[in-house]
This record gives structure tokens, sequence and C-alpha cells, in this order.
């Protein structure tokens, strides 16, 4: 699984912050995040840059785009912020199931228009589904 793309609402939360701790975590892989109601050329969430820089992580080129039908061909695996995401996706490109999976244990919460707490709490959540991941895909 060399090609992996992470998916939430608006790709300026999740999804990049996904695309960053995954990239970290699986050096080599090809690693990329849209939304399934993009924010369509919007920076990362001023929170999430921040978060993901204080882990040492570099946000500060993203800008979100829409996901489409070539970029989950693309993927080798998708994973999403929450199971109506992934419900979402595969009505939209039926194609997709079968690689689509919820990068956390339970759905990780929108964090948008929120206080830094829920940033935090999103992003522990994030980085732990990152991780195990990581892990799994290391195995194969």
């Amino acid at each position: 699984m060399r090609s992996i793309l992470t998916i939430c609402i608006g790709n300026i939360c999740r999804s990049p912050l996904a695309e960053v701790a995954l990239a970290r975590e699986l050096s080599g892989a090809t690693v990329w995040s849209a939304g399934l109601g993009a924010l369509v050329g919007e920076p990362a969430d001023p929170l999430s840059v921040q978060l993901a820089k204080e882990n040492g992580m570099d946000l500060s080129a993203h800008r979100a785009q829409q996901v489409n039908s070539m970029m989950c061909q693309r993927a080798d695996l998708i994973l999403v912020m929450e199971q109506h995401h992934r419900e979402e996706l595969e009505r939209r490109y039926p194609v997709v199931r079968g690689k689509v999976f919820r990068l956390g244990d339970t759905d990780i919460a929108d964090p948008f228009r929120q206080a830094r707490p829920a940033f935090e709490l999103a992003f522990g959540n994030i980085s732990r589904g990152a991780a195990s991941w990581a892990q799994r895909i290391r195995r194969l």
C-alpha cells in the first residue's frame, strides 16, 4: 500500500492532519487528502497548522481539494474520519468498496469552528489512528 488518500468534509482540519501524520509514519508512501465537500483552495485551518507545526509537521502549503473519481481509483487505501464519510464515498464511487476504512477505532469528531481543545482531541485521535494504520501497513 503505497498510495493513501485521507478524507474528511472540508479538507482543512482533519484529513490534512491525517495526511501529514501518515506521511511521517510511512516514508516512501504517497499520501494526500481531499474532502467530500471541500473548501476548495482554502489553506488548512490555523489551529491544524499550529498543531502540526508543534509536532514537527508542515501544513503551510496545504490547499483544500474536492475528492473525485480519479483520486479514489489511484488510492490503494482510503482512510476516512467518520463512518458516514465511508458510506457517502461508497455511494458516490461504488468502485472504492473494499478499500475505504475509518482512520480511528471510532469516529473522529470535526473540530471546525471550535476551540483548541477540540483540535487537540481530534489530533490525538488522528495521530493514534495513523500510527496504528502505519503498523498494519508495514506488516504487509
